[in-house]
C-alpha cells in the first residue's frame, strides 16, 4: 500500500513538473527564458518518474537502468542549457530589459565585435 502511494506520488510530481516545463516553453519570451523552463523543471520532473521506476521495480536491472537515468539527465541537461545559451549570445540573441552578463568581457564574440547593447552609451 504504502510503496504504490510512493509510486503514485513521484509520479504526480514528476508530471507536475514536466508540466510547468511545457507551460514555460510555450509562454515564455525568449531563448534563455525557454531554456530555463526546459532545463529545470523538466529535469525534476523526468528524475521523480526515474524515481517512481527504481522504487516500483527495485536495485534489479529496471530499476539500475531508472538510477543509471537519473546520472545522465544530471549531467548533460546543464550541459546541454549551458550550450544554448552560450550559441544564442554568440549569434546575438538579445536579452530582455536590463539583464546582462554577469561579465560581458568573458564572452568571446566571433570576429571581436562587440554587440550594440554593449557600447558605453553617448552623452547625447
Amino acid at each position: 500500500m504504502i510503496h504504490t502511494a510512493i509510486v503514485i506520488a513521484l509520479v504526480v510530481v514528476g508530471a507536475f513538473f514536466l508540466t510547468v516545463g511545457t507551460i514555460g516553453l510555450l509562454r515564455l519570451p525568449n531563448v534563455y527564458n525557454r531554456m530555463h523552463a526546459t532545463s529545470k523543471p523538466t529535469t525534476l520532473g523526468t528524475a521523480a518518474i526515474f524515481l517512481a521506476g527504481f522504487v516500483e521495480f527495485g536495485p534489479g536491472s529496471e530499476g539500475l537502468t531508472a538510477l543509471i537515468g537519473i546520472a545522465f539527465l544530471f549531467l548533460t541537461i546543464p550541459t546541454g542549457s549551458h550550450m544554448i545559451a552560450r550559441a544564442a549570445e554568440r549569434i546575438g540573441v538579445p536579452f530582455l530589459g536590463s539583464v546582462t552578463w554577469p561579465d560581458p568581457n568573458a564572452v568571446e564574440r566571433p570576429g571581436g565585435t562587440e554587440r550594440a547593447d554593449d557600447a558605453e552609451p553617448s552623452d547625447d
